[in-house]
C-alpha cells in the first residue's frame, strides 16, 4: 500500500545542497508552469528544446528508487496533464518523456526529476533506441531474463507479497 500524497510532506525533508530544494524553497528564480501540494514543473533553464519542462516532487527524494509508489503515480499524471499542452505551446509534433535515475543512467541533479521534452523533426536531439553499442542477444537469454524478473516479482517471501507478473 502505497504512501498518501499528503503524508508525503511530513516525511522528507529538503537537502541544504539540492539546487531543485532550493528552486522549490524559493531560493532562486524559477518559471513555474504547473504546481500542486506535493509537485512543481517548471521550464529547464538548459532545454533541449523550447517547452522543455522538468515535473518535480516537492519533497527531495534522489532516484526511483527512493521515491514512494503513490508519488511516483502522481508525477506521471502531472506529465501526462501537461505534456500535451506543452506539445500545442511548443508547436511540437511529439514528446519526449525521460527519466535519468541515478549517476550511471546519466543523472546529474541529485533530486528525483521527469524530463518533458517537446520535439519535431529535425530538432537535432537524439536518444537512439535501440543503442548503436546494443547487439541483440539469444532469445534463451532474453527468456532466462524474464523468468529471473516473473520469479522475484512473484516471491512470496518479498516485502508486499506476491505480485501478478505474466509468465509466458
Amino acid at each position: 500500500m502505497g504512501i498518501p500524497l499528503h503524508r508525503i510532506a511530513t516525511m522528507v525533508k529538503p537537502r541544504a545542497e539540492c539546487i531543485f530544494c532550493d528552486l522549490i524553497r524559493g531560493a532562486a528564480e524559477v518559471s513555474v508552469c504547473y504546481e500542486d501540494a506535493a509537485a512543481i514543473a517548471f521550464m529547464d533553464v538548459q532545454p533541449v528544446n523550447a517547452g522543455h519542462v522538468l515535473v518535480v516532487p516537492r519533497e527531495h527524494f534522489e532516484t526511483l528508487h527512493d521515491l514512494p509508489h503513490a508519488l511516483a503515480m502522481h508525477l506521471f499524471e502531472v506529465a501526462m496533464r501537461i505534456a500535451p499542452v506543452i506539445r500545442r505551446v511548443a508547436g511540437a509534433e511529439d514528446m519526449n518523456i525521460v527519466v535519468n535515475s541515478g549517476a550511471h543512467a546519466g543523472q546529474n541533479v541529485f533530486h528525483y526529476h521527469v524530463h518533458l521534452i517537446p520535439r519535431s523533426a529535425g530538432d537535432g536531439f537524439d536518444i537512439p533506441l535501440p543503442f548503436n553499442g546494443s547487439t541483440m542477444p539469444h532469445r534463451t537469454l532474453l527468456d532466462a531474463i524474464a523468468a529471473q524478473i516473473s520469479a522475484a516479482l512473484n516471491d512470496p517471501m518479498r516485502i508486499g507479497g506476491g505480485g501478478t507478473a505474466r509468465v509466458a
